[in-house]
């Protein structure tokens, strides 16, 4: 919610840890993202949030066969996927069937669930570039061998919303109140509570709000420019996480400089409090678990919803 009379009593959460996001492979080629999480922030610390790869890439051409995709067809079980683009032109095909384009700034998601398979990119023409970020929140033990969802959404579905005070919010996932008669939800229907808030906040713009007492954790992920988090300052690429824990201190701020813009992340979320097995694109609960998974995967028996294929 936005700092109002009534919200006024909450005080600021306090910054438990910040840390600079690291290089990563997850193509096991050459292209490199910067991770926010687990790379700077350990995956039981971002808790449900797994992870958070930052790319940019130049396009090299969009791609004529439509089963062909730079980010080749490969697995995923027991977890939420976001793929949120803000420049380029977002491309994805997977095992239930969907082939979809979008302009952006844009998103797609899936709740893999009992298991999915997908491939992704090809569709920005060559030399434009591609920038935008993965993100996984992890799911509940209970639901993560439930069947499948998948969702596109425009730029017409994710409004850039005027919050005042030259800042500016997409909200990606959960309810966020913009003014104090009016929120926003995000399109991406995440299965555990979550609130992802993109925030573009110009030269000497600001923003204070309380994150929702059910979130438990609390992270600020500043991708560019630089500016104040909690009163303190930090540069591009670094990952702030809060102590969410206090009934009575709730609330962020955030502050850019006079001579910079700040575009930061809100990763706020429920905590799940459960044992994580994770080996690549599949993330259950046990390693029996994960044995069986790839055991499906060897027999052709994964994944268990899917179209017919050759």
């Amino acid at each position: 919610m936005l700092l109002s009379s009534s919200s006024s009593s909450f005080g600021l959460m306090n910054v438990v840890e910040h840390r600079a996001t690291q290089k990563a492979h997850p193509f096991g080629d050459e292209r490199t993202v910067d991770q926010a999480f687990p790379g700077a922030i350990h995956e039981k610390d971002a808790d449900p949030f797994l992870m958070c790869d930052d790319f940019s890439m130049k396009s090299k051409g969009a791609e004529k066969d439509p089963d062909r995709f730079p980010v080749d067809w490969h697995p995923h079980r027991g977890i939420d996927v976001l793929t949120y683009l803000k420049s380029g032109i977002g491309r994805h095909g997977d095992s239930l069937g969907n082939r979809e384009t979008y302009k952006t700034p844009g998103m797609q998601w899936m709740s893999t669930s009992s298991g999915v398979y997908h491939a992704e990119g090809g569709g920005t023409p060559k030399g434009v570039d591609n920038d935008g970020f993965q993100i996984w929140v992890n799911v509940p033990a209970s639901e993560k061998l439930k069947d499948p969802r998948y969702g596109t959404v425009p730029p017409e579905k994710l409004p850039l919303v005027d919050m005042s005070n030259n800042t500016h919010a997409r909200v990606l996932a959960g309810e966020f109140n913009v003014s104090s008669d009016k929120k926003v939800s995000g399109s991406f229907r995440s299965v555990q509570p979550v609130l992802i808030v993109d925030f573009e906040i110009k030269q000497n713009g600001f923003i204070s709000f309380a994150v929702p007492e059910i979130m438990n954790n609390c992270l600020i992920y500043l991708y560019r420019g630089s500016g104040s988090i909690q009163g303190q300052s930090f540069r591009a690429k670094h990952v702030v996480r809060l102590d969410a824990s206090s009934e009575t201190q709730r609330v962020v701020k955030l502050e850019a400089t006079e001579n910079n813009e700040m575009h930061v992340f809100l990763f706020a979320g429920k905590r799940l409090n459960e044992p994580i097995s994770w080996h690549g694109p599949i993330v259950m609960n046990t390693q029996e678990q994960l044995v069986q998974t790839f055991q499906d995967l060897k027999n052709g028996k994964f994944p268990p919803k899917r179209v017919n294929w050759n």
